[in-house]
């Protein structure tokens, strides 16, 4: 796997910093990021329900709510940077605000949108309005330097392959109707497994005690998946699973889970770690294997796993093996970058404005905000990611006018 590190505050020369706001759905953050990639701060929240439960728009949006300022005081901190945007010497220091416009939950996005138009007009900055799928890519790209990947992207709410052409990141297949890491928070609702910090962090868990696999479909159609017809059978195996997992307990070894090759019925005995055992296998088989896919169409030398479900560990291991036998290299993020957060947005952010800045004959703080202006903050919660256009800095890249990922120092 690649390095992890992000860049350290004193490989920042510039004074243009990005402020980000992610909020799409359960969690909250504020980053700040400067030109060069560097992370200055990147705080954030989660709204955490009750085990057994799911978290629903308007209480969302009202955690998000309750938390954001401080999670804004707590980056312009971190980042040595005042209420003002400015440094010690009072300059200003932020060029822009980014905010996630979609796709998301609407309650949350738009609880965050509010706030970023506020400190854009406060600040009197442009305010760039962010995909959050091309966010979690650019991040991935900024973090682990890979140039041109193929891009598994694997969260609560999006389930897409991906590849970079014609100056789009297009959709080579995705889910055809839940997302995987839904499936993975909805059984872990059904098994009654925490919340906190995530429920899917307990399916990984509890699947390292798992020893047999149970009978799943396995629902791959061309270059697309579907998790419902799974989730169903799931549901109702976890129904009867016999009770085992303790998040207190200490935890198998990766390879305990794959030392047995035995199966079992539905009528057979079987545990709650037997069940998500058999959801991680076949789940992440099926996004394996369409991912493998792409690669050879497109001809990627590298696999890039972005979004929340990115950092479950079996997952990675099953890419890398992918990877390898392919010749080819896996890269991917651990919690701090995988998992919603506000460097991402501010990251994407800046590519965008960095974009328009050298493009623009006139670069002025005026010109900036006609270009970027408040009154477009708004959000979607449909905006899919072949919707924007990424050869706007992507061709930057390519020419060398700017720094970029690959050419930053870790």
């Amino acid at each position: 796997m690649s390095d992890l590190s992000p860049r350290q505050h004193q490989e920042d020369h510039s004074p243009s910093l990005v402020l980000g706001i992610e909020g799409s759905a359960n969690k909250v953050g504020v980053g700040i990021v400067s030109c060069k990639g560097a992370v200055r701060a990147n705080p954030r929240r989660t709204y955490v329900t009750p085990p057994g439960t799911g978290f629903l728009p308007r209480e969302t949006a009202q955690h998000h709510r309750a938390v954001i300022l401080e999670l804004v005081s707590e980056a312009l901190a971190e980042a040595s940077l005042d209420s003002h945007a400015c440094d010690d010497k009072g300059k200003r220091n932020v060029a822009a605000v980014a905010y996630t416009k979609g796709p998301g939950m609407g309650g949350p996005l738009v609880a965050c949108a509010v706030v970023a138009r506020t400190l854009s007009l406060l600040w009197r900055v442009p305010l760039v309005d962010v995909n959050h799928c091309v966010a979690h890519i650019e991040m991935g790209r900024l973090i682990t330097k890979a140039r041109d990947p193929a891009v598994l992207y694997v969260s609560g709410g999006n389930t897409q392959v991906i590849a970079y052409n014609n100056g789009r990141y297009q959709i080579f297949g995705e889910t055809i109707d839940i997302a995987i890491g839904n499936a993975l928070d909805r059984v872990a609702r059904a098994l009654h497994l925490p919340n906190d910090p995530a429920p899917g962090l307990h399916v990984e868990n509890c699947a390292r005690s798992g020893k047999r696999l149970l009978d799943l479909p396995y629902a791959v159609k061309g270059m697309d998946v579907s998790f419902s017809g799974l989730l169903t059978k799931a549901e109702s195996l976890s129904t009867r699973a016999k009770r085992t997992y303790d998040r207190n307990a200490p935890l198998p070894p990766p390879e305990a889970c794959l030392a047995s090759d035995a199966s079992a019925s539905d009528d057979d005995e079987y545990t709650d770690a037997d069940v998500c055992l058999t959801l991680q296998e076949t789940c992440f088989a099926m996004l394996v294997e369409t991912a493998e896919r792409a690669m050879s169409h497109t001809g990627a030398d590298s696999l890039l796993l972005v979004g929340g479900v990115g950092c479950n560990k079996r997952l990675q291991a099953m890419a890398e093996a992918m990877c390898a036998e392919r010749g080819a290299i896996c890269h991917a993020t651990d919690e701090r970058f995988c998992i919603d957060n506000g460097a991402m947005v501010a990251w994407a952010g800046w590519n965008q404005y960095n974009a328009w800045r050298v493009g623009a004959s006139d670069t002025s703080d005026e010109a900036a905000m006609k270009a970027f202006p408040v009154s477009n903050g708004f959000c979607t919660q449909r905006f899919r990611t072949d919707d924007v256009y990424a050869g706007a800095w992507r061709n930057l890249e390519e020419e060398g006018d700017e720094p970029t990922a690959k050419k930053a120092k870790s």
